[in-house]
């Protein structure tokens, strides 16, 4: 565990190893809710205010960047749903996880690897995310 204190209080976190499951369960709850105020409360509470997102097909910048960047690949997409691939690890400050891009009952039209760097607060601070594999390519 990770102990942060401040003037007020001292908090103890869970480490990236142990937090790795429920965050990227939550990182994949806010790629799925189509719902705004859902996506914007699981965004910002997964990511920090500043966190950095970039894959192979766009980037985006703080909360606002990064729902806009989930609500185009909804549209994109529509229909289509990430599930989690394997299990979640972390170590340190980084957390990796893998996913799956599909309609329901349908093969992925991609799968990927993400990597996330998480700030003093256990949030997302910066994700880099690698596409495995893209249908057609």
């Amino acid at each position: 565990m990770n102990t942060v204190e401040t003037a007020a209080h001292s908090t103890t976190l869970p480490t990236a190893a142990t937090a790795a499951p429920e965050l990227a369960a939550r990182y994949i709850a806010a790629w799925n809710a189509s719902e705004g105020a859902q996506r914007d409360h699981l965004v910002r509470s997964t990511f920090s205010s500043d966190v950095q997102y970039r894959d192979p097909m766009m980037e985006g910048q703080g909360h606002e960047g990064l729902a806009a960047l989930i609500a185009g690949a909804q549209q994109r997409f529509a229909g289509h749903r990430f599930t989690l691939l394997g299990t979640p690890e972390g170590h340190h400050d980084v957390v990796r996880f893998s996913w799956a891009l599909a309609a329901e009952g349908a093969e992925p039209v991609a799968r990927g690897t993400d990597v996330a760097e998480l700030d003093a607060h256990g949030r997302m601070r910066r994700v880099t995310g690698f596409l495995d594999y893209v249908a057609g390519a």
